[in-house]
């Protein structure tokens, strides 16, 4: 690895795609994770009855998703060894671009300068594992928009994108380690 952001790997795609089932197995063998920031603050924000939600007030669940992935990347870079993170900082642009709202200078910088490994995944939209939770109140039609907006946003910052194979957990571990240990390489 010839820079040091080279070790942080980010797994992204739209709603009920995998990824956090993804980044579990990961964590399960022994692998260093940063979890997703929105489930976190959606909990958070209905604990405190905050205005911090995706349906009650997109900007400032933005401004907050970008603190925790600034947070989390800041916390990864002081650590050693590979991170796997459940989303990037470009994600938080693409919710932006997604909800229609505008990206504010300080959230476009950060994507910028704070860099994660240059290949990322992607998890495809997944009819047969979709399914809405407590936080993920998004149908399959907005999955597929959030995938597309995603696919658009991180090449715009210089990421390549791997798109992830829709089969078993444990194939996905395998197909990102082994990506991962070539050094993000295809094949």
């Amino acid at each position: 690895m010839t820079h040091e952001t080279d070790r942080l790997i980010v797994i992204t795609g739209g709603p009920g795609a995998g990824k956090t089932t993804l980044i579990e197995a990961l964590a399960a063998r022994g692998h260093a994770v940063k979890p997703e920031a929105g489930r976190a603050i959606i909990r958070e924000q209905q604990a405190i009855g905050g205005k911090g939600l995706p349906w009650a007030g997109r900007a400032l669940f933005a401004e907050l998703m970008l603190a925790a992935d600034l947070r989390s990347h800041a916390e990864a870079l002081a650590g050693r060894g590979l991170v796997f993170f459940d989303r990037g900082l470009p994600d938080v642009l693409g919710y932006l671009a997604l909800c229609g709202l505008p990206v504010p200078r300080h959230a476009e910088e950060a994507a910028r300068r704070l860099r994660y490994h240059r290949t990322v995944f992607i998890a495809p939209p997944w009819r047969d594992i979709f399914g809405p939770d407590a936080e993920r109140k998004q149908d399959f039609a907005e999955a597929e928009r959030t995938y597309a907006t995603l696919a658009e946003t991180y090449p715009r910052y210089g990421y390549e994108l791997v798109e992830l194979p829709r089969t078993s957990v444990e194939e996905r571990v395998a197909f990102v380690l082994r990506h991962a240990a070539a050094g993000g390489r295809s094949g």
